[in-house]
């Protein structure tokens, strides 16, 4: 496949629509958003945090030792006020605190406090579950090779990103 996109033209409606469902993106996106859905539903039926998707992206770049918001903001490609505005939701439900960082006083940490690591855990644990029933559903070597492959997709996409 070339690096330019391939020019459609001529395409009826109902084409564009099933083209639309079936591109990569899409298949990605909506496959993602489901299974987060699925997996916020189970955290606070388990009594979890009210985290909504958008906190959700925050979470894998928090632990114990603290980031600045603006590396948080980079990571996760938002602005630093969206990061913000999520952590302080998290700061309220006390998964979250900011400190002093130690390199430079003038700038603050936010670092997962006891109970953020606790939801952390149930979250992870909430995941696992999910990936297991769907290895029941699908096969578990069919949940593996998706999971290496999607892999490998990441690490290329991420490749491209850096330049």
């Amino acid at each position: 496949m070339t690096k330019s996109s391939t020019k459609l033209t001529n395409l009826s409606e109902d084409v564009l629509t099933t083209m639309k469902r079936a591109s990569l993106g899409q298949v990605l996106f909506k496959t993602a958003r489901i299974f987060n859905e699925a997996a916020l539903a189970r955290v606070q039926a388990a009594g979890g945090p009210p985290v909504r998707l958008a906190h959700t992206q925050l979470l894998p770049h928090l632990g114990t030792g603290g980031i600045r918001a603006t590396e948080l903001a980079r990571r996760v490609g938002i602005s630093k006020q969206a990061v913000g505005a999520l952590l302080d939701d998290m700061l309220e439900w006390g998964l979250v605190e900011r400190v002093a960082d130690p390199a430079d006083g003038r700038a603050q940490l936010v670092r997962l406090t006891p109970a953020g690591l606790d939801a952390t855990k149930l979250g992870l644990g909430v995941l696992l579950g999910l990936a297991n029933e769907l290895a029941d559903e699908v096969g578990a070597d069919t949940l593996a090779r998706l999971h290496a492959d999607l892999s490998v997709l990441l690490a290329a996409l991420e490749a491209r990103s850096r330049g």
